[in-house]
């Protein structure tokens, strides 16, 4: 068994999130860091070495996948694993498009956690069985997204790449604020709360491809 691993644990919900920096600590694992929010989870890529960080996909400065990117950036050699308490379709292979290396369901036993951070440091790549499920194809969503303009479609194939706000608007050449309309209404077309849940979707119903980005749907 691999011990040593450097783990950044990052949840909004201090009890769990402490909870299991217990579990890792009791393994002869080393937290390096206890954080709730996106931004902690960077800033502190910056200064610690990490080989391992575990985080949850829904936070309260928005949802992670948002800025996988960014993390990514920040410590390029770490190993992400995804904690989230919902089924997701089409989250898998987004994910894993943006390099995640584990995705596991939060409603299991810490052991289970534990053991997918030893198989992901490992070098192996861990998704829970509940997100393998084959995707069902919406051909209502099809629909809606008929409705989506040029631009909004680009925002949505940019969305699935994981952009933030910010390198989106860059790359189209408009500025923050109309990027970010935008973004409302791909949301609203959609009927999706979210960015992630925008995104997951146009995935699981095979609007955008979670590899390249492109959008597929005729």
């Amino acid at each position: 068994m691999s011990t040593g691993i450097r783990v950044l644990v990052c949840d909004d919900h201090l009890v769990f999130a402490e909870s299991l920096a217990l579990v890792f600590v009791d393994a002869g694992h080393t937290v390096t860091g206890v954080t709730g929010t996106v931004d902690e989870v960077v800033d502190l890529l910056g200064t610690t070495d990490v080989d391992v960080c575990v985080l949850d996909v829904h936070l309260a400065d928005g949802d992670l996948v948002d800025r996988l990117a960014e993390i990514r950036a920040a410590a390029p050699d770490a190993r992400l694993v995804l904690l989230t308490g919902r089924l997701e379709p089409g989250l898998a292979p987004l994910a894993l498009a943006a390099g995640v290396a584990g995705l596991v369901h939060k409603g299991q036993h810490v052991g289970g956690i534990l053991d997918a951070v030893r198989r992901v440091h490992a070098g192996e790549t861990v998704v829970d069985p509940v997100y393998r499920r084959p995707a069902r194809a919406e051909p209502a969503l099809y629909r809606l997204a008929a409705f989506l303009t040029p631009r909004e479609r680009e925002v949505l194939c940019r969305l699935v790449r994981g952009e933030h706000t910010a390198a989106l608007a860059r790359a189209m050449g408009i500025t923050p604020a109309t990027a970010r309309c935008h973004i409302q209404s791909v949301l609203t077309k959609l009927g999706a709360h979210t960015r992630l849940e925008a995104a997951t979707t146009a995935v699981r119903t095979g609007l955008v491809s979670a590899e390249t980005g492109r959008w597929l749907a005729a």
